[in-house]
């Protein structure tokens, strides 16, 4: 991937994030189910944080 993919990518999993932490919020609030919402949460956490190695290692080459 390159250097913009890997920001587009990035961009475009942040804006998940912050989408899915929005409805868990609301889930709470109504006495919802949220442990879907918070493992998608956290398989985007963790997906993020192998963007941001790539993204690393393309910047230390």
């Amino acid at each position: 991937m390159t250097k913009k993919e890997i920001e587009a990518k990035l961009a475009e999993l942040k804006s998940d994030y912050v989408r899915i932490q929005a409805d868990m919020e609301k889930l709470v609030l109504v006495g919802g189910r949220t442990s879907t919402a918070e493992e998608k949460l956290i398989e985007l956490e963790e997906e993020i944080k192998l963007m941001n190695r790539r993204l690393d290692e393309l910047d230390e080459q």
